[in-house]
């Protein structure tokens, strides 16, 4: 039977122009026993800008590929019939959980100028904690390090926060950590997970 339990209501989620397929169900959930006929194709995705995890629902014979870039936005669709809802992480096929890890990796490095505009904005939560200090490796000491640096200059691309923040940890690295674990729902301040 179709869980419509765990859906968030279409106008409760932020706007997403663009989303990245994760899994592909053709015939729908497996666990979902009405008959084949009324059954529809299901594809679970990640929202590129607000990082919504999605159910869409395909145009009929339209074949996703896990990572492919699909167009939500209110133009024509090409692919997309409509968006059944928001999901949560654990409504995730197995599938679409492993390629999860990849589309994040995947959006930090194509949506790079994004990422380094928030080492270049992080701002202080509370007088003792700053947004920066909440990616993962990066303590007081690399927070200052990364203020100083920004000061005299902006930072434009990842290669140059690593150039001018010595012995700096991966950026793309810690940044798709953090956004796992903002999706996973374990960060208490969300900085990039709508």
């Amino acid at each position: 039977m179709e869980n419509t339990d765990s859906l968030q209501d279409v106008r409760d989620i932020p706007r997403e122009e663009f989303a990245i397929i994760l899994d592909f169900l053709p015939h729908g959930y497996p666990d979902d026993f009405r008959p084949s006929h009324r059954k529809t194709a299901i594809a679970q995705a990640l929202g590129r800008r607000h990082l919504s995890l999605l159910e869409l629902v395909p145009k009929r014979d339209v074949f996703l590929q896990p990572l492919q870039d699909v167009y939500l936005g209110d133009g024509k669709r090409e692919q997309i019939h409509h968006i059944s809802g928001r999901i949560p992480l654990e409504r995730l096929t197995p599938t679409a959980r492993s390629e999860l890890e990849f589309a994040l990796r995947d959006l930090v490095k194509k949506d790079e100028k994004r990422f380094v505009q928030f080492f270049n904005m992080a701002q202080p939560l509370t007088m003792r904690m700053h947004q920066l200090e909440l990616l993962p490796g990066l303590g007081k000491k690399y927070m200052w390090e990364i203020l100083e640096a920004r000061k005299a200059k902006p930072f434009e691309s990842y290669a140059d926060i690593r150039a001018r923040v010595k012995l700096m940890p991966d950026p793309e690295k810690i940044l798709s950590k953090r956004l796992l674990s903002e999706i996973s729902g374990i960060e208490k301040h969300r900085l990039f997970v709508q």
